[in-house]
């Protein structure tokens, strides 16, 4: 794009978290020099999410605002607005404060949290999903009560792990046979269930809530007839694309609600991209969509769409948007790593005993590593990652043999 015709082309993302963030910093950082305008729904300065349920949630950070000077980037921020529509024959997003022109439209609005189905408005049940919804957690661990956690997945027992921190009695109730059911399979969870009783929360599995009854304190009654005490419920069931107000506009969305996007993450929208959380896009890499709801793809995404954007040597030197998924998790006193994508792996290699503090397992293809999870060996992480984006095959012999590098189990 020429410098003359960028002077006049204004770009809208909408969305103000990691994604909407990285997009305006790599457009600047490309020398991109239109108008950069961003909206975000919440009146917070931009910030970032992975703390909430950390630093934030256990009072050791006010909160987790992006260290980025916007008046200096020269980008425009537009807080506390929801943006309701988007009409592309008139290149115009429609929000609460009247319409908004643009040239370039970049759809960031990321996920929202699924709701338990019946509490929406009962006094005492949480989501971990904003700022907001960590500051008001925040009394919860602080003054010790008693929380039921409504979900085993990563947002849970993150949770868990932070309300045992505080000293919070916690039970944890999953309606799948194990956590991370919908994420990992049962060999490699069967393990992490005993991370919860080790740290003193309770799991029970194949619990599924009927109600949620408020009070001092409440109940979380479930399907066969056990009542929990709940000083607070947090709902933590997953997340969905944040695009219902694409509704009615001519975009393309999968039965996800993801907008789905190509290889260089342009919508069937003319001058419409979309990334992060919100986006599913097509990986040659693993022969399929992904939707990929971490923050690694928030981060790495906007490269590409920048790069589109500004035109400047795009195709050599960015490619296609093909990234290996990476995500970590902070759980009970353990760091847990995932790179890559396990779903047509054919052999499966552990690496170390599940029983012990660090051990990892790793996912081949026809002998190519195609997926890594890392429990406390973050070297094993950073080799089988590379050998991931390399598509290099290693020895399954060697590769089961924790003290053997990963990196020294190649062929």
């Amino acid at each position: 794009m020429s410098e003359q015709k960028q002077a006049q082309q204004h770009v809208v993302i909408v969305g103000a978290g990691m994604a909407g963030v990285q997009t305006a910093v790599a457009l600047r950082e490309r020398g991109f020099t239109g108008p950069v305008t961003l909206i975000g729904a919440e009146p917070h300065q931009p910030y970032d999410r992975p703390p909430l349920s950390k630093a934030v949630l256990l009072g050791k950070a006010e909160g987790s605002a992006f260290d980025i000077d916007f008046e200096e980037l020269g980008v425009e921020l537009r807080l506390g607005l929801d943006v309701t529509g988007l009409r592309a024959d008139d290149h115009e997003i429609d929000t609460e404060a009247g319409p908004v022109a643009y040239d370039v439209l970049v759809v960031a609005t990321g996920a929202q949290p699924i709701t338990l189905p019946g509490t929406e408005g009962v006094p005492g049940v949480h989501l971990l999903r904003t700022l907001d919804d960590a500051v008001r957690l925040g009394p919860v661990l602080e003054r010790r009560h008693s929380v039921v956690v409504v979900g085993a997945g990563w947002i849970g027992a993150e949770f868990a792990t932070a309300a045992r921190e505080a000293g919070c009695a916690v039970t944890v109730v999953e309606a799948a046979d194990r956590p991370l059911a919908g994420a990992l399979p049962a060999e490699v969870t069967a393990p992490m269930a005993e991370w919860y009783g080790e740290n003193g929360a309770e799991l029970l599995t194949h619990a599924r809530v009927r109600t949620v009854e408020p009070g001092a304190p409440g109940r979380v009654v479930l399907a066969d007839g056990r009542e929990l005490p709940a000083d607070a419920v947090v709902v933590g069931i997953g997340a969905v694309p944040a695009t219902g107000w694409l509704t009615g506009s001519g975009i393309t969305l999968d039965p996800s609600g993801a907008v789905t996007a190509d290889e260089r993450l342009r919508t069937s929208l003319p001058d419409v991209y979309a990334v992060g959380d919100c986006a599913s896009f097509p990986s040659a890499r693993y022969g399929r969509r992904l939707l990929v709801h971490h923050w690694d793809n928030a981060l790495q995404g906007p490269r590409t769409v920048a790069a589109t954007i500004t035109g400047a040597g795009a195709e050599a030197d960015s490619g296609p948007y093909d990234p290996v998924p990476y995500f970590w998790s902070e759980q009970f006193g353990r760091f847990v790593q995932y790179a890559g994508h396990h779903a047509d792996a054919d052999r499966l290699i552990r690496r170390g005993d599940p029983a012990e503090k660090s051990w990892s397992v790793l996912w081949l293809r026809a002998g190519v590593p195609v997926a890594l999870l890392a429990v406390g060996r973050p070297r094993d992480l950073a080799q089988g990652r590379k050998l991931i984006e390399t598509a290099t095959a290693v020895d399954p012999a060697r590769a089961a043999d924790p003290s053997v590098p990963l990196k020294a189990a190649v062929v």
